[in-house]
């Protein structure tokens, strides 16, 4: 194959992680735009390996033969609820293995005595710096949301010191490196530091960020293989970098936005969640449970409804029961709708996927200031494992560690169900007030198996 046929083949297969990027911003055309995308990267692939001159076929094949099993095993046994520590662990893998393509192409440049130029070795310093925090950085975020390790932020002594001195001194070895490539020292204390540097900086963040953390390390990750890319000089590898790093950065910003919050105060003022927190009362009220025959009283007369998903529906797989209870409701003629808050869930878009997996309507599905117009002229609001999202301590309590971020205004609709597992308290590790609120009916316990015996008592 001819390197000018390479080079058409890397165009096209850019040109379809482009298209597919753009796809991929709607819910109707995501499914079609991530076969775009799995297209680009098949010809990015097969031009690759058609390359001899760039790569040896027995190692890679092995590496594609392991990988493709390993890839079909996650998609087949991972269940929904765990998708947001795979998406880390595939953030992280992404890093290590651009850490690992340019530490290969910088001993190989050593080795055959070829010094590189100045930019090759600046941009494989990058690529082991930023790679390698992408690694740890995702490993911490994967043992967090998997509850190897607490949720709460792990803030050692000069904690922002530390992470300021090993960042300074990850650049200066860097620079040494991009200067000297036949400096070994500079190549594993920069490696070692930088896998440092990854655990230091997730750590300090709490549970209640996370969102915001996958969405920025998986930047990092498109950062770490744009500059592999430069080292490597492979256009395809560049234009794929620099898309995951862009639209990672907005999609972060969008996040940030979606809790008034900067990313500097992500990074280093994390919200945590209260390991085993059990709400208290509020101002001398109390939370009402009812059982699932009285709470199908509050939807009798109802002509809007709207569903508030969170992490909790995600646990419990109760998106199905959600679809059924809302199918009820359509042939008794309420309009049901579906408040999708930003960061609901531990990854963005996550809500939307569940939904999508239950074939709820796209155009049911409502944004942050569209629900929040509705929720005054809704009948009942359905809160369904939803926590921080919801609490009206977000609004009015200055003292509350996410107060101004964005919420649901679930609290102005005429009646509240809120669907949960207990009183506990959400990521961010504070009672909700939205439970003492005396329009709001508790429906206390597993999601799934709540929303069934309602769904029975509103067919009888």
């Amino acid at each position: 194959m001819t390197q000018s046929a390479i080079n058409v083949a890397y165009l096209a297969a850019s040109v379809c992680f482009i298209v597919g990027l753009k796809m991929l911003s709607s819910v109707k055309t995501a499914k079609a735009g991530n076969l775009v995308g799995s297209v680009g990267m098949l010809l990015a692939i097969v031009a690759t390996l058609l390359d001899r001159r760039v790569v040896d076929w027995p190692p890679v094949i092995a590496g594609l033969a392991a990988g493709s099993l390993l890839g079909t095993i996650l998609a087949l046994k991972v269940r929904m609820t765990g998708m947001p520590q795979m998406v880390g662990l595939l953030n992280g893998f992404g890093g290590a293995a651009s850490a690992l393509v340019a530490s290969a192409e910088l001993m190989r440049a050593v080795q055959s005595g070829a010094a590189p130029d100045r930019g090759t070795t600046a941009a494989i310093a990058a690529s082991i710096f930023i790679g390698w925090i992408t690694f740890t950085g995702s490993a911490m975020a994967f043992a967090k949301l998997q509850g190897l390790v607490t949720s709460r932020p792990i803030v050692l002594p000069l904690q922002k010191t530390l992470n300021a001195a090993l960042a300074l001194a990850c650049i200066a070895l860097a620079v040494w490196l991009a200067l000297r490539p036949g400096a070994a020292p500079a190549f594993w204390i920069l490696s070692a530091i930088s896998l440092a540097l990854g655990v230091t900086l997730v750590n300090p963040i709490g549970g209640a960020d996370m969102p915001v953390v996958i969405s920025l390390l998986n930047s990092y990750s498109g950062m770490a293989a744009c500059a592999t890319g430069f080292a490597l000089g492979n256009s395809s590898l560049i234009i794929t970098g620099a898309l995951v790093g862009a639209s990672g950065i907005i999609l972060t910003q969008i996040m940030c936005k979606a809790m008034n919050r900067s990313l500097a105060n992500v990074m280093f003022a994390a919200v945590g969640a209260t390991e085993g927190a059990a709400a208290a009362a509020v101002e001398g009220k109390s939370a009402r449970a009812f059982p699932p025959e009285d709470v199908a009283l509050a939807f009798e007369g109802a002509r809007q409804v709207v569903v508030v998903p969170g992490y909790g529906m995600a646990v419990s797989q109760a998106q199905h029961a959600v679809r059924e209870l809302a199918d009820v409701l359509a042939k008794k003629g309420v309009d049901v709708k579906y408040a999708i808050h930003p960061v609901a869930g531990r990854m963005p878009g996550h809500m939307n996927v569940l939904l999508a997996e239950a074939n709820v309507p796209y155009d049911q599905l409502l944004e942050l200031d569209a629900s929040n117009s509705l929720f005054p002229e809704t009948d009942v609001a359905l809160v369904v494992g939803a926590n921080d999202i919801t609490n009206p301590a977000a609004r009015t309590n200055k003292a509350s560690p996410i107060y101004g971020m964005p919420i649901l205004d679930v609290d102005r609709a005429r009646a509240v169900v809120f669907c949960k597992r207990s009183l506990g308290a959400g990521f961010a590790g504070v009672d909700n007030e939205l439970f003492f609120n005396p329009k709001t009916m508790m429906l206390l316990g597993d999601a799934k198996d709540s929303l069934k015996k309602l769904v029975a008592e509103l067919k009888k």
